[in-house]
């Protein structure tokens, strides 16, 4: 018989991936719900076309239609996703603090589940940091440029971004691929599966390449009408 701390409960592997994908399905739907209740009520202001605030207070309307909408729904959805994710890692934490320190009973899952949880934040959350223009930029020349400029700027370099983006999908489609078929697992303790963490990275990609293809569109319809005077 030991005296080593006894880890009392185990998450088990299927919970653990159950409750990633209804948790934030079930908060998105009660945050749209809640946002319909206060267009309802007229609370709601006009947000047809994107607005890009520049430094100098001047605002660029971007043209839309109704594929990039559909693009940059979706786009919101992953960042709603991995926001409400979050709330997972600050409670797991909560849990192994308390479990730890006031029952001597710590996990050997809570820290990978995060670990695993924060990856995947990581992966599909490009999406929605390139619709919100949150993406690291070297601007020393562009923002020098006038909105015209800036926009023929970001078509010509969308080029590079589609070369990283389909080289992104295509490596983590094979590192999904070899996950699968081996059933890959961790090396710690709670040896989960960690091919669902690569199909992020497949997941990622293909949402960030859409949301490339919703920019370039509105960059190329915006230059066109800037071009006409519009």
């Amino acid at each position: 018989m030991t005296d080593g701390p006894d880890f009392g409960f185990v998450l088990p592997h299927w919970l653990y991936w159950t409750w990633l994908v209804v948790m934030p399905l079930v908060l998105i739907y009660w945050a749209n719900h809640q946002k319909n209740q206060k267009e309802q009520a007229g609370n709601h202001a006009d947000s047809a076309a994107l607005l890009q605030g520049d430094e100098a207070g001047t605002a660029l309307v971007y043209k839309e239609n109704t594929f990039t909408r559909l693009i940059d729904k979706i786009s919101v959805a992953s960042g709603y996703l991995c926001a409400f994710w979050t709330v997972n890692a600050v409670g797991a934490y909560f849990y192994e603090v308390i479990m730890r320190y006031l029952f001597n009973m710590p996990t050997i899952w809570v820290h990978e589940a995060s670990f695993l949880l924060f990856g995947m934040q990581y992966l599909i959350s490009g999406a929605f940091t390139l619709k919100e223009e949150g993406h690291v930029r070297v601007d020393v020349l562009y923002i020098k440029l006038p909105p015209r400029g800036r926009i023929g700027m970001d078509i010509f370099t969308s080029v590079f971004f589609f070369v990283f983006v389909l080289a992104l999908v295509g490596t983590s489609s094979t590192f999904f691929e070899q996950s699968y078929q081996m059933n890959e697992t961790t090396v710690e303790t709670w040896g989960i599966q960690y091919w669902p963490v690569k199909a992020m990275m497949v997941l990622g990609g293909i949402l960030i390449f859409f949301a490339g293809i919703s920019k370039l569109t509105k960059d190329i319809m915006t230059f066109r009408a800037m071009k006409q005077g519009a």
